[in-house]
């Protein structure tokens, strides 16, 4: 029975947080398309960083409301973003590795 009115006590959005939050979506799925057909943006520096982002903040949100960790205790929240970042800075750390710019910062050429 306790564990009844402990689950009772969570909090779970409401349909109208789940309609904000699928049009937010939306909308950054929509620009994210939109900018894809501006040559301008397309041939600029910040055109694949700025897909990274808006795709950083999609995944976030998805992760904070569908999978419910907004909600959560915090240890399964720092159980789910602790391997995320070490994941995304191993990423990162083998993508400077391999690229031209490690490269370019030994000398080689």
């Amino acid at each position: 029975m306790s564990q009844d009115n402990a689950h009772a006590e969570h909090y779970h959005p409401t349909w109208k947080e789940y309609k904000w939050v699928a049009l937010i979506l939306f909308l950054i799925t929509v620009v994210e398309v939109w900018v894809y057909y501006i040559p301008e943006l397309v041939a600029s520096k910040a055109f694949v960083p700025g897909l990274l982002i808006m795709s950083a903040v999609k995944f976030a949100i998805v992760v904070m409301y569908y999978m419910h960790l907004k909600y959560d205790h915090k240890l399964f929240r720092s159980l789910f973003v602790g391997p995320l970042l070490v994941a995304i800075l191993t990423l990162l750390g083998l993508l400077f590795l391999f690229s031209k710019i490690a490269i370019r910062l030994s000398g080689g050429g």
